[in-house]
């Protein structure tokens, strides 16, 4: 669980002088060859008296056959030497081939250290079963976090797994079921899928009625997005959607009522927009007043107003009615207009004045998904990325530029690559902070790089820039870094927030508490910020670079977190729960669990382990919250996308047919 530095499988006394591998160690060995080097080295004792020539060949000869018929199976192999059981074939003994005594054992590999592996990537490349063994582990973690819910919270937005009960705290529409659907789905697992189901039809709409206070970006990415994305992957809107790749057999929603109940919500959030005085919207909405106000000092968070636009859209295009998208991208529209840092933007807004507030940069909380969604947008809807919304594209881009060129620092001593902030602005000083929110950042550049194909199909079709290449090794950098957040803590898991020893900065503070990591005193985490939510932006960003590079070291690494998080934050009586200190043993545990943990954290594990043809990234965009919609094309574009996916599909079937 710590990244390269778990002890080692071998001894160093195999290792010989200069570093270099002995095979002869590795080797199995003879004991014939063992017996006849005993005498040759005591052959001292062997010339004298009696002990003639003769004597010893026959001595060699009865101990040969007193080896075949105590050891040998009916086949004539030694499966007691190689693999320690026995072997009966209908109890019937055959004479042995005396050929296979005289065969040579097999000659093992040297055995490599966990650095090394990672180094030889042909060594990553596990059969499909055993992927598919990890998937079905990641499923029956999300079957047991449910069962919490289900047992102790149904209806609640949140399981407080300790103390076996549930708490609002999002508003009480059922945040956990409607953000899990779409996850059971995928999964299938069909329990879920009519639990959760049954609830929404017979009670998410009374509730929206109902309920007061809800935050308009939380609402969105969570309730929202996830009604949207279960009732595409239930078989709603079927012209636009792409291939899913998720089996028929899986239970289904009623995609009906899931859009039913989407556009009542959607009608209610859209007081936020229409009661604001600029294009910025309010960031609360009173459900059943149908009325919207300011949080109480006025501000909104910059990535709360601007994460909002793929929901609302993809609900426009389904729907008919252009009033969602046509409010949502006003706010993009509008933050076109104002000055930024190069592209880099603060992470409050003021919807009285529609300007930014204050001068602090950074891409972790209150500033992340604004860089993410003016990518998602713009490769969302696929039928406007060359006119109406290039400008999305133009923005991202320039904002990548200012994150490499004001952001991006590398740590002593081992140079890690990291994303630091700018409390107070650009003439500031630079703060070596990084929120593990930031991890968001290597999938999204990585999307931005190849637009959801792989990078080896986008080589050899010459798509890459010397940009995207550049974006394209960022990305793995900064993911590196992200995993090695949390192989440096005891637990193997990661904290909320840390800190960079980088040149000239005299920040200190304690380590994660893995004294055996290279990276040890690199990375500092503050008392503050030791706590773990069951957060998924490092897994997300797995999922996406293992898509598009296709290397398997990200499969290794999510696997080891995964294992982390069943080691340490899984309850008994079901659910899992967040941690107060990750980097103590063993870490004191809170009562809570997290939606994000069903809706994003396993859902993306479990996609990690899968097949690329389920949800392609050149055929969906996952919202912030991890729920799935379909890239949006015209008729033309949809129906020359059928086209393609046929002639791949009849070639590949072409190709199977005459080999």
């Amino acid at each position: 669980m710590t990244g390269g530095s778990a002890p080692l499988p071998y001894s160093m006394r195999d290792v010989g002088a200069g570093g270099a591998y002995n095979n002869a160690k590795f080797r199995h060995r003879s004991r014939l060859k063992m017996f006849v080097q005993s005498l040759a080295t005591n052959s001292s004792k062997y010339r004298c008296g009696k002990f003639t020539v003769g004597k010893f060949l026959s001595l060699l000869m009865v101990s040969g056959l007193l080896y075949l018929f105590l050891h040998k199976s009916p086949e004539g192999l030694v499966p007691g030497e190689l693999h320690g059981k026995e072997v009966h074939s209908n109890n019937v003994r055959r004479a042995p081939n005396i050929r296979t005594f005289w065969r040579k054992p097999p000659r093992l590999p040297p055995r490599l250290p966990p650095n090394e592996i990672y180094k030889n990537n042909s060594l990553l490349q596990q059969s499909p079963s055993e992927w598919t063994t990890r998937q079905k582990k990641v499923k029956e973690a999300f079957e047991h976090a449910w069962s919490g819910y289900r047992n102790y919270a149904m209806g609640y937005d949140e399981l407080m797994p300790l103390s076996h009960r549930g708490t609002d705290g999002l508003g009480g529409l059922g945040a956990t079921i409607v953000d899990s659907l779409d996850t059971a789905i995928i999964m299938g697992a069909d329990d879920v899928v009519s639990e959760a189901s049954k609830w929404i039809e017979e009670n998410l709409m009374k509730r929206i009625s109902e309920k007061g206070q809800v935050n308009l970006f939380e609402t969105t990415i969570r309730v929202l997005g996830g009604l949207l994305s279960a009732y595409h992957l239930s078989g709603g809107n079927h012209a636009g959607s792409g291939d899913s790749g998720i089996p028929t057999s899986y239970k289904k929603a009623n995609p009906e009522r899931l859009l039913e109940v989407s556009k009542d919500l959607a009608d209610r959030l859209l007081l936020a927009f229409t009661s604001s005085p600029t294009a910025i919207p309010l960031s609360d909405v009173i459900l059943r007043d149908r009325t919207a106000h300011a949080a109480p000092d006025g501000l909104s968070s910059t990535s709360e107003a601007s994460t909002l636009q793929l929901e609302f859209s993809y609900l426009s295009r389904v729907s008919g009615d252009p009033k969602y998208d046509r409010e949502a991208m006003k706010v993009l529209e509008h933050m076109r207009t104002l000055p930024k840092v190069e592209g880099l933007v603060p992470i409050y807004i003021n919807p009285s004045s529609g300007q930014f507030s204050g001068e602090n940069i950074r891409l972790g909380s209150r500033g992340d998904s604004y860089y993410e969604y003016l990518l998602k947008v713009w490769i969302q809807q696929e039928e406007n990325r060359d006119s109406s919304l290039k400008y999305l594209f133009e923005m991202y881009t320039e904002a990548m530029r200012g994150v490499k060129h004001l952001l991006v620092r590398k740590t002593v001593p081992n140079e890690l690559v990291f994303v630091g902030e700018l409390p107070f602005g650009r003439s500031g000083d630079f703060s070596p902070k990084m929120d593990h929110l930031v991890c968001f950042l290597p999938g999204t550049l990585a999307l931005g790089a190849t637009k959801g194909i792989t990078k080896k199909k986008a080589l050899e079709s010459k798509l890459l820039t010397d940009e995207d290449i550049e974006n394209l090794q960022l990305a793995e950098d900064l993911a590196k870094t992200c995993v090695e957040m949390y192989f440096v803590t005891s637990t193997g898991l990661a904290p909320e927030i840390a800190y960079f020893h980088i040149e000239g900065n005299a920040e200190g503070g304690p380590d994660g508490g893995n004294k055996s990591n290279k990276y040890v005193n690199d990375i500092i985490i503050k008392p503050l910020d030791r706590h773990n939510l069951l957060r998924p932006e490092t897994v997300e960003s797995l999922f996406v670079l293992h898509r598009i590079t296709e290397d398997p070291k990200y499969r290794e690494w999510g696997w080891q977190i995964f294992q982390a998080f069943e080691k340490y934050t899984k309850v008994d009586s079901g659910g899992y729960s967040s941690l107060d200190d990750v980097t103590s043993l063993p870490p004191h545990r809170r009562d809570k669990m997290e939606t994000f943990f069903l809706g994003e954290t396993l859902k993306y594990l479990y996609l990690l382990f899968d097949e690329s043809n389920t949800l392609p990234l050149d055929e969906y965009v996952f919202n912030t919250e991890a729920h799935p919609l379909p890239v949006m094309r015209s008729v033309e574009q949809a129906s020359h996308s059928c086209i393609e996916t046929w002639e791949i599909s009849t070639s590949g079937m072409s190709k199977l047919l005459s080999s």
